[in-house]
């Protein structure tokens, strides 16, 4: 079974002291909104520096949406794997990954896998995708391949979240060219506040040239430490720059949301309660009522131009 942890696991486990719990279900929707019948919202999770929370987000974003009753698919796109590991599954050298469908051409139908978490599907990622980001470079339409992979997928999930790798490499550029929109994880820091202009300067270059539906789905506050004042300060700039287009939702620094990929859970199955449960929720909320918006527009400018 993909999410059986090994004796590490299990030992892991006994060194923190938490007991883990065997299956991530809700006893009743974490949100409630209806479903619509459309293609999915397809978000890719980006941004160029490492270590601002880009997994995290992916993760527990595609969780919390599943549970919302919101069908989800989380495609994991780097070679370190981290987002297969967090939401329950062990490493297994035998299965097929994103690898096998962007340069084998095997049909996702072949690789993608259910999660323990009801209504969120995976397509794993390994180290081979480091392999791939290589091997596209001589590839025919090297930039759209995992655009192709997707396209029969999006008529059965109401969103796919796409976890991309640190750098703007191939597989990166695949999320970006096939997503309808960028979410920006950005930590609360100088060094991470420096480099948002950068980001979105590719982002508008990546809009003239290969995706010019590119949208920026919002930029996320991560590892927010309300104690200190560069923070709070990164967390106003931001604001007064961006404007709306910052979450309203901010993920604090929290000790349950770093113990839980050890677990293999998303952190509303971990400890629901925690402070990255809370954000992660309001998160979703906030993405579920963007995309009803979206909607509802789509409708009216669809019902006046008849």
């Amino acid at each position: 079974m993909p999410f059986e942890r090994s004796g590490q696991f299990e030992q892991t486990a006994w060194r923190t002291g938490v007991p883990r719990e065997t299956t991530c279900k809700c006893a009743k929707p974490l949100l409630s909104f209806r479903l619509g019948k459309h293609l999915a919202r397809i978000i890719a999770c980006a941004n160029q520096k490492g270590g601002v929370g880009k997994t995290t987000t992916a993760v527990n974003l595609a969780a919390c949406l599943a549970a919302s009753e919101r069908p989800t698919l989380l495609v994991d796109c780097d070679s370190q794997g981290n987002a297969t590991a967090a939401i329950g599954f062990a490493k297994d050298p035998s299965r097929r990954t994103l690898y096998h469908s962007l340069i084998m051409g095997e049909p996702l139908e072949k690789i993608v896998q259910k999660s323990q978490v009801d209504g969120l599907d995976v397509i794993p990622g390994d180290k081979n995708l480091a392999g791939a980001a290589v091997e596209l470079v001589t590839a025919e339409n090297r930039e759209y391949k995992l655009q192709a992979a997707l396209k029969s997928f999006q008529d059965r999930y109401r969103f796919v979240i796409l976890d991309c790798p640190p750098a703007l490499d191939l597989l990166t550029l695949n999320a970006l060219v096939c997503a309808n929109s960028v979410l920006v994880p950005i930590q609360c820091e100088y060094l991470a506040l420096e480099g948002v202009s950068e980001l979105l300067d590719t982002l508008m270059r990546i809009r003239r040239t290969l995706n010019s539906n590119l949208e920026v789905e919002g930029i996320l506050l991560t590892m927010f430490d309300e104690r200190t004042t560069l923070s709070r300060q990164v967390a106003t700039d931001l604001r007064s720059f961006f404007g709306t287009q910052v979450f309203q939702a901010v993920i604090a620094r929290n000790v349950r949301l770093a113990e839980a990929p050890s677990f293999g859970k998303p952190i509303i199955f971990y400890d629901i309660h925690s402070k990255g449960a809370e954000g992660y929720t309001q998160l979703a909320q906030e993405v579920i009522a963007n995309d009803e918006k979206r909607v509802g527009q789509g409708a009216r400018s669809a019902h006046s131009g008849a």
